[in-house]
């Protein structure tokens, strides 16, 4: 499936959350299975070419390409949760919203130390949550260097904001807009 194709299968639902607004929903990309396989296999490929040793994905769409994509790698998946999920002492950190602030939490002892961890979530806005994650992963002792995305919202500059900070960053999809 190329490229093209994939994009085919993301439903554009406009104004939300609100007015102006055009939401790219995935749920349509991994309903279909063929373009859900096809963008795993693509994001393995790319994963294992950063040279990744771990995959993290953030809670909760990131859960569904980086546990594929670590399965289809055999390697291991880092949850990065929201706060209260998980049952043993965390790293966590607190970042900005548009409008507030949330919290990531990890298990320190899922990353090895020097471990070469490549994020990876279904999409890249303005790149608050991944830029937290890959520094409560560095935290954790992970060498993060990639993050990988299914889609891309260029006009946000979230993936400038994370190169940025260091990162590379790759994204199978991209949509104009907000």
């Amino acid at each position: 499936m190329t490229p093209d194709q994939l994009k085919a299968l993301v439903r554009t639902i406009p104004d939300f959350p609100k007015p102006g607004i055009l939401s790219r929903d995935i749920t349509t990309l991994i309903g279909d299975g063929p373009g859900f396989a096809a963008c795993v296999a693509m994001l393995a490929v790319q994963a294992a070419a950063a040279g990744a040793q771990a995959i993290a994905g953030m809670e909760a769409r990131g859960f569904i390409f980086g546990a594929a994509v670590a399965a289809r790698l055999t390697l291991p998946f880092v949850p990065v949760r929201k706060p209260g999920k998980l049952p043993v002492p965390v790293l966590a950190i607190d970042y900005a919203l548009e409008y507030g602030t949330d919290t990531l939490e990890v298990d320190p002892g899922a990353i090895a130390a020097g471990q070469r961890v490549v994020i990876i979530d279904d999409l890249i806005a303005t790149g608050g949550t991944a830029l937290a994650a890959a520094q409560l992963l560095r935290q954790a002792g992970g060498v993060v260097e990639h993050a990988l995305f299914v889609i891309d919202l260029p006009d946000l500059g979230g993936a400038n904001r994370l190169r940025a900070a260091g990162l590379t960053v790759e994204a199978l999809l991209d949509f104009p807009g907000h």
